[in-house]
């Protein structure tokens, strides 16, 4: 065993998830710390975020939160350099933050307000978080084969096509080739990147969808796993991919959709 194995079997992991106040990200969230990681939380309304989240902030001392706007390049920098500040080595960084359109229009009503606003978080926010934080990783020295991990999100809608909120379709095939284009740079650093595309998730987020989704599920066999999704199962999806079991694979995508995008005539 070489002392950069023998390192990582005594070194807790840190792990980097932007929105992790709530839905989708406070499940990763949970399930790093149940791993026994140190977790970096960045979020854009730490009042506005998740009870449940707030208890975490304050029992937990592997957990790290700041408020921080994501499409500011002084917050990307004051979350990274805190981060390292406080617990060295970043191991993961998973992207989880994006919005979705405040209105959903047809595409040929989609104003520019709309289109940056979704495109500005779920796109160029994440291209220049990812790049600052794989700069930090290229860097660190190699422990259990690896320099770090990254995981994106993309979505069903990166092929499966949205006419009243194109603005979100767009942004989400455009994480695709970032997943794609970073994973490809950053393999010979050892810096492995995938992508997580999420189905019908129960979170505050698909709300406003409940009925039509619960429609979709109980009647219509359109998920051959008939239920909602959890944030656990998304999460559990991640840790199995930063889990050092795909050290031949980068690039990767991984449905967690109960098997929708199997879809039949």
């Amino acid at each position: 065993m070489t002392d950069a194995t023998q390192a990582g079997a005594d070194r807790p992991r840190t792990v980097l998830v932007t929105g992790g106040g709530r839905g989708i990200g406070l499940g990763v969230v949970q399930q790093f710390l149940s791993e026994g990681c140190r977790v970096a939380v960045i979020e854009k309304d730490l009042e506005r975020a998740d009870p449940g989240f707030a208890d975490l902030v304050a029992q937990d001392h592997r957990l790290w939160a700041m408020s921080g706007d994501l499409n500011s390049p002084a917050d990307r920098e004051a979350f990274v350099s805190g981060a390292q500040e406080r617990f060295g080595r970043i191991d993961v960084l998973v992207n989880n933050a994006g919005v979705a359109p405040r209105v959903r229009r047809d595409l040929l009503e989609v104003d520019e307000e709309s289109w940056d606003f979704v495109l500005g978080t779920n796109l160029k926010a994440n291209f220049f978080l990812t790049q600052q934080v794989a700069r930090v990783m290229t860097d660190q020295d190699i422990v259990d084969g690896v320099r770090g991990y990254i995981v994106n999100y993309g979505s069903l809608n990166s092929y499966v096509i949205a006419t009243d909120r194109v603005e979100y379709a767009v942004s989400k095939a455009g994480v695709a080739m970032l997943t794609r284009t970073f994973a490809r740079r950053l393999a010979p650093d050892r810096v492995y990147v995938y992508e997580v595309r999420p189905g019908v998730i129960d979170t505050p987020m698909t709300q406003v969808v409940h009925e039509k989704y619960t429609r979709m599920i109980e009647k219509e066999d359109a998920f051959p796993i008939a239920r909602w999704g959890q944030p656990s199962d998304v999460a559990l999806a991640i840790s199995g991919l930063v889990g050092g079991a795909f050290l031949y694979s980068t690039g990767e995508v991984i449905n967690v959709d109960g098997g929708f995008h199997l879809r039949k005539l």
